[in-house]
């Protein structure tokens, strides 16, 4: 690539917006939270992946660990680019350190997951991780890292139980579902005014505990709870119950390969409600899938939007060649913070995992301090909707 290319791209993150554009506020009535769906302020000293480009490093690589090709692989494929531009970056501006972006393939299968850590636990040449991607990996993966001191920071496993294990080298990049299902109800029950709502989870420990997260925070207009597997096609008898119950929505606690066809299966059936799920169906391979109902479909996601960053979007676009999807963002800033550390001198595990315990910073999509078992000080949950075929902002909720 052409060196005046190269500054063209390294120039573009250098300022970040004040201010992001307004959100549509949509919906009515009196019930509804006026704090709700305000969008944050972003911030000019967003930690830049180039530093000051002096930094100085030999034979250091990061890692990604989780789905490239296998299930949900579009997700993957987001976190993945996100944080390889991250490397990117700064390889391009600091020509005496150049980081290595290692892959380590999980296909979002728990049960292949202990092999890929175990590959990168064997590399010493990897000082830290982004991933898992998904929960379930993550609940293998946990141990590994901690027994190998290999600091990992998840931008998108949300499943509350990761930081109960005693983890020490476990940091999560966003809110988990501890606060994704209460703001999930918040959506449905003030900005959507849902009042009888059937909550359809799959059998994967995400689906599973998020399902009952929204459950247990809708209350009474919880009116029934359906249980799918994952790799399920077929959704007659679901149908069926959902019928039954005539709810005026449906929250599905999954992931997008079965979401979009029971959206699809249910506006076949003449069941045209809304239709909401969580940060797993947030993909353009959801509305593709969904047919008709995407019109009807709405989100929540512990990820800020991605427009909201005009210039990580350009740099995105010309360095990845599309634009940046679910959770790239918060690869991003994950990756960020990792080659913070290895740009101050850090060469080794123990200090790089020493690094991110302490770490206080901004990044693009909020303010880094870690509590004590790896979760976030601040955790913000959004809301999106579908409008003209596209995923759209529907504003911050918590």
């Amino acid at each position: 690539m052409a060196k005046a290319r190269h500054a063209a791209l390294l120039a573009v993150l250098t300022v970040i917006p004040l201010a992001t554009a307004g959100c549509s506020s949509g919906g009515s009535g009196s019930s509804e939270d006026p704090s709700l769906f305000n969008a944050p302020k972003l911030y000019a000293e967003a930690a830049d992946p180039k530093g000051d480009g002096r930094a100085q490093c030999k034979n250091i690589s990061v890692g990604y660990v989780g789905t490239i090709n296998g299930v949900n692989a579009a997700l993957g494929q987001n976190i993945l680019r996100g944080a390889e531009l991250a490397v990117k970056l700064h390889n391009q501006a600091n020509a005496d350190c150049q980081i290595e972006l290692k892959q380590f393939e999980t296909e979002g299968k728990p049960e292949k997951t202990g092999a890929a850590v175990d590959k990168v636990v064997a590399d010493s040449s990897v000082l830290g991780v982004v991933g898992t991607s998904f929960s379930g990996e993550g609940k293998v993966a946990g141990g590994l890292f901690n027994k190998a001191k290999l600091v990992q920071i998840t931008p998108s496993a949300t499943n509350p139980s990761l930081a109960d294990n005693g983890w020490d080298t476990f940091f999560r990049a966003l809110a988990s579902d501890a606060a994704q299902g209460p703001a999930a109800a918040k959506l449905m029950t003030v900005k959507l005014e849902s009042q009888r709502v059937c909550v359809v989870s799959d059998d994967s420990p995400y689906g599973t505990d998020l399902g009952k997260a929204v459950v247990d925070a809708l209350g009474d207009k919880s009116v029934c709870t359906v249980k799918v597997k994952q790799g399920q096609t077929e959704f007659g008898s679901v149908v069926d119950k959902i019928q039954t119950e005539k709810p005026d929505t449906v929250f599905y606690s999954g992931y997008y390969p079965e979401a979009g066809p029971l959206a699809n299966q249910l506006d076949a059936a003449g069941v045209q409600v809304k239709f909401v799920g969580p940060d797993g169906i947030k993909n353009e391979e959801y509305l593709q899938a969904a047919g008709k109902a995407a019109a009807r479909s709405f989100f929540t996601c512990p990820c800020v939007p991605e427009t909201n960053f005009k210039d990580f979007t350009t740099a995105y676009q010309k360095l990845e060649g599309q634009e940046p999807g679910t959770y790239a963002v918060e690869a991003y800033d994950a990756m960020t913070i990792l080659i913070a550390g290895i740009d101050k001198g850090i060469s080794d595990r123990q200090g790089l995992l020493d690094f991110v315990k302490t770490y206080t910073g901004q990044g693009l999509t909020k303010r880094f301090k870690w509590a004590e078992k790896g979760e976030l000080i601040e955790t913000p949950v959004w809301g999106y909707k579908v409008e003209n075929g596209k995923i759209v902002n529907y504003g911050q909720i918590s």
